[in-house]
Parts: C-alpha cells; structure tokens; sequence
C-alpha cells in the first residue's frame, strides 16, 4: 500500500512538491448523482430563479478554476479545459464533469469539484420545492497521465 502523500514524517499535513515531476496532459472525468422526484424534474425549465441545468454547469466550471482556494493542499492549476454535462434521467439529474491541463499534478480535484459544487447548486435552485433531494455518488470516473498512469472506474 502507498503511504500518503500529503503527511510529512512526523504525521503533519504538507503540500506535495510537485517541482520534479514532469509536465504532462493531464485528464480526469467525475461524476455525481442529484436524485429528486419526478415532480421537481417536471419543474426545472419553469424555475423562477432561472434554468438550474444551465446555473450548475457554470457553477461546476467556476468551482473547477477555485478549486485550491476550496481544498486546501490542491496545487494551483492552470486549467486547459472545464466542463460540466448533465443529463435528465427517471430519478434525478446525472452530472459528469472534466478537466484538463498540461502540469506536474493531475486535475481529478478539479473535476470532483465541479462535479461536487454542480449538484450543490442544484440542490439549492429546487431545495424550496423538496427537501428531500439528494446529491448521490461522486466519484471519480477515470483520469489520465502523469507518473501513475491511467485510471478507469
């Protein structure tokens, strides 16, 4: 099992020095689950605080470029690429979010972020309608490059 990175010797939090690792594409793909009832689905396009679907996706890409502002031993980075998808499904709204860049530390923060922060505001656009909704599985999906390889849920 590897140790964990982000502890020095002595059990203290630290920041990963990333100073030697190589510059590379780095990818990462997150996912998250909003599960509301069928009569919230009907409602998102009438919402008067404006369309959630399209909020969320803003939110998500904004929250992907903070992302070391809100955790806080990320590695500041310069995003190549952020987006947010959501799909209507039966029981909810499924989101999954990307990122990219060409750095010396991977972007799956960035994606879990936007995927994290899309579903948050979601919830906070319907949550006067049924304050039973609920944000559901995230996690990441799969990321790509640097010294660890690719990865795939």
């Amino acid at each position: 099992m590897s140790k964990l990175s982000h502890f020095d010797s002595a059990g203290q939090p630290r920041m990963v020095d990333v100073g030697e690792k190589d510059v590379t594409r780095r990818t990462a793909r997150a996912h998250a689950f909003v599960r509301m009832s069928r009569e919230v689905l009907d409602s998102l396009p009438n919402n008067p605080k404006g369309n959630p679907l399209d909020v969320a996706r803003m939110a998500g890409v904004m929250a992907a470029k903070k992302t070391s502002d809100l955790i806080p031993l990320c590695h500041s980075l310069p995003l190549a690429h952020a987006d947010v998808e959501i799909t209507i499904e039966p029981d909810g709204v499924r989101i999954v979010a990307s990122a990219a860049t060409t750095a010396q530390t991977g972007v799956e923060m960035e994606a879990l972020t936007a995927a994290s922060v899309a579903a948050l505001t979601i919830y906070d656009m319907t949550k006067a309608l049924d304050k039973r909704i609920e944000i559901q599985d995230i996690w990441l999906l799969e990321k790509t490059g640097g010294k660890s390889g690719d990865f795939r849920r």
